[in-house]
């Protein structure tokens, strides 16, 4: 790299690792290094489609990565801020200038839950995924699945495998608890018509090998049991003494830098501006991963950092292949009570996965394309955080 160079290095080829790399690509004098563990994109909204069909779930980042940018498979293991250098699993070292910390999310270790580590399938990253498809294939049709958790990811799960031809089981306390009255009514009916067996306000406080057994003592018949209930962040921002909340986001300010070193910029899941996280998205992760760059870019030419926003207009969920639900939102992330149902919320929810790999290749083809819009006014309340010892 030539020494006149500035070097940014991207830790993470998710939904905002990749928008903020090829954003940075506007200038010439930016050299950058996207540091991923995998060799390829995972659409991740696609996953548990990929369980039931085999379809990959990935692109190639020749399709949505600017070709300026270097990718590095590798992980990170840890951030020195003062040097500011970042050690790679691989044993080598990245230094950099600044550094975009956009290392995603994965799923929750259920604590507590005896068995749920050893015997439950969690379904959040690619390699969970194909684990998962590995296990189904062994099983007939007719073998019980249980899902634990009816958040979007377990709905659009338990919708998928039972459409599919599966005997499914969803155990949650509720049934899309970030959807308004009338959407969870209409995800419930549709559930149901795919033969889904809800069993609500209840959890699961064990899981064996072939079982699950509720926290009211009963025990289910599960030859696989699929762990949605919950999304964690990697320990990397906490185990390298850099300020999180409570369960490992890295705190920002509203310009997405970290709270203790201006040359850390953060987007996407693993973020949390002041200490109030957007949910975790690619409706959220594609915008930050935008403005983040933008904040780069503007300390590198000496400006002022733009306030970081993002507007969130709705939640997407796919109940099988012939039918979703499109929850409409108000701005600040509540939802309204305007669903879109059926085959016209399958056709919404297809196209919003294939623009959001469209949204990522043309930023690709031309950085600076992608246009981010206006999100309210946040209040920024000081929120719980930890310091990193």
């Amino acid at each position: 790299m030539p020494t006149n160079q500035i070097h940014v290095v991207v830790l993470g080829g998710g939904y905002a690792g990749v928008m903020a790399a090829n954003r940075l690509e506007t200038r010439d004098d930016v050299a950058v290094t996207l540091v991923n563990p995998r060799p390829h994109f995972v659409e991740r909204i696609r996953l548990h489609q990929m369980v039931v069909d085999g379809d990959p779930a990935t692109q190639t980042f020749t399709t949505v990565l600017n070709p300026g940018v270097h990718v590095v498979v590798d992980s990170a293991e840890h951030i020195d801020a003062a040097a500011r250098r970042v050690r790679l699993a691989s044993g080598s070292a990245l230094d950099y200038d600044y550094l975009v910390y956009a290392v995603g999310s994965t799923s929750a270790t259920p604590a507590g839950v005896p068995g749920a580590a050893e015997f439950a399938y969690p379904i959040s990253e690619w390699e969970q995924a194909r684990r998962l498809r590995t296990r189904l294939a062994d099983l007939p049709l007719q073998a019980s699945v249980v899902v634990v958790g009816a958040g979007l990811t377990g709905i659009e799960a338990a919708a998928e495998f039972a459409e599919a031809g599966r005997a499914v089981t969803l155990v949650s306390r509720i049934i899309g608890p970030s959807l308004s009255k009338p959407a969870r009514r209409s995800v419930t009916k549709r559930l149901r018509k795919l033969g889904v067996t809800l069993i609500e306000q209840s959890s699961v406080a064990a899981v064996g090998p072939g079982h699950v057994v509720l926290d009211d003592g009963r025990t289910l018949a599960s030859e696989a049991t699929v762990w949605t209930a919950g999304f964690a962040v990697p320990a990397l921002a906490a185990a390298s003494g850099l300020t999180t909340d409570g369960i490992g986001r890295l705190v920002t300010d509203e310009t997405l830098t970290s709270v203790d070193d201006e040359r850390i910029v953060a987007a996407g899941d693993a973020s949390a501006p002041s200490g109030q996280p957007y949910r975790m998205s690619c409706q959220a992760g594609l915008p930050l991963g935008a403005q983040a760059a933008a904040t780069v870019l503007a300390r590198i030419a000496g400006d002022v950092p733009a306030d970081a926003t993002v507007p969130m207009t709705g939640q997407c969920i796919s109940l099988g292949r012939r039918a979703g639900t499109v929850q409409l939102q108000r701005p600040d992330d509540t939802p309204v009570n305007v669903y879109l149902g059926g085959r016209t919320g399958a056709f919404v929810k297809e196209q919003v996965c294939r623009y959001t790999v469209k949204w990522l290749a043309g930023e690709a083809a031309k950085p600076g394309s992608y246009k981010t819009l206006k999100g309210p006014a946040r209040t920024t309340e000081p929120a719980d955080v930890a310091a990193a010892p």
